[in-house]
């Protein structure tokens, strides 16, 4: 991992103290975060942040600050409820700290807790 990725990975962890269910993989070419089985987050290698929201906020989130569409190589989008957010911009606490608010409320949606 690069030293911003493991930043960001470290800051994620430390925002997920208190969820019981907590697990790293690799995946989507970073450090994904996993919460009761689902995807939150993953640390890009440049320190940005792929989360995963529900597609209905979607257009609303990507209007924020550094959010851009996800995208999976040149010209395949990941389709809406994954967007990425700019290292500069995660790179405040209350902004990271925001993005997985946003994330984990979809997660407890989508696992029923």
């Amino acid at each position: 991992m690069t030293t911003e990725q493991t930043h960001l990975v470290e800051r994620l962890r430390s925002l997920l103290t208190d969820e019981p269910e907590v697990r790293e993989v690799s995946m989507f070419g970073g450090r994904s975060i996993m919460v009761s089985g689902k995807m939150i987050a993953s640390a890009r290698k440049d320190g940005g942040l792929l989360v995963r929201v529900d597609a209905d906020q979607h257009d609303e989130l990507l209007r924020g600050p550094g959010a851009t569409q996800a995208v999976m190589g040149p010209g395949r989008d990941m389709g809406p409820g994954w967007i990425e957010v700019a290292a500069e911009t995660v790179s405040d606490d209350e902004t990271l700290s925001s993005w997985v608010s946003v994330a984990m409320a979809y997660n407890r949606t989508v696992t029923g807790r």
